[in-house]
């Protein structure tokens, strides 16, 4: 497990899919996923079967905060993790979403991107960690440059939601640009 200061990052389980396919399948929580239609259970239990298959360091974690009401103390709030790794070039894609929405601007997905960023420099020896991000999520653009990640581009009109073409923007960080202390 990866622990900070209120959340830890564990890997995630076969009971976490009815609280994923719940989330998925609010359109608030989805908004800038990609995903535009409902979730089934089945369809999400395919999802976790076909990504126990990815290479572990591409396998997604469970975001958790410290909840007492809990049997273990923790409650799920939402999944992060890396994809698209290339060892050669050393740099990865990052993503992740709070699926709680009772968590939202609280300051849970800034300290799971400072958590990332540390498994993705500190543990994966990564040297460029990006992102792809709508331009509409304002929420999620504060929180990748407070946490030092750079405008690199615009993929113009690259998706179609609520019927009409919208830019997605490029971020990424060096490790060089990383501060630890963050």
């Amino acid at each position: 497990m990866i622990y900070g200061k209120r959340i830890r990052l564990r890997a995630d389980e076969r009971t976490d899919i009815p609280q994923f396919t719940t989330w998925l399948n609010d359109p608030e929580v989805r908004q800038h996923l990609g995903h535009y239609l409902p979730f089934s259970l089945a369809a999400e239990e395919q999802w976790y079967e076909g990504m126990l298959k990815r290479p572990r360091e591409e396998q997604p974690l469970a975001i958790e905060i410290r909840d007492p009401a809990s049997a273990d103390g923790w409650r799920l709030i939402g999944n992060c993790g890396f994809m698209n790794l290339d060892w050669i070039h050393r740099q990865g894609e990052i993503g992740l979403f709070l699926g709680e929405k009772t968590c939202w601007n609280q300051g849970y997905g800034t300290e799971v991107m400072q958590l990332l960023l540390r498994h993705g420099f500190e543990t994966l020896n990564l040297n460029r960690i990006s992102l792809r991000v709508d331009e509409d999520n304002l929420r999620g653009i504060h929180v990748y440059e407070k946490v030092g990640f750079v405008h690199e581009g615009r993929f113009r009109q690259a998706v179609y939601k609520d019927g009409k073409y919208q830019d997605v923007l490029s971020m990424s960080i060096l490790r060089s640009e990383w501060n630890p202390e963050e």
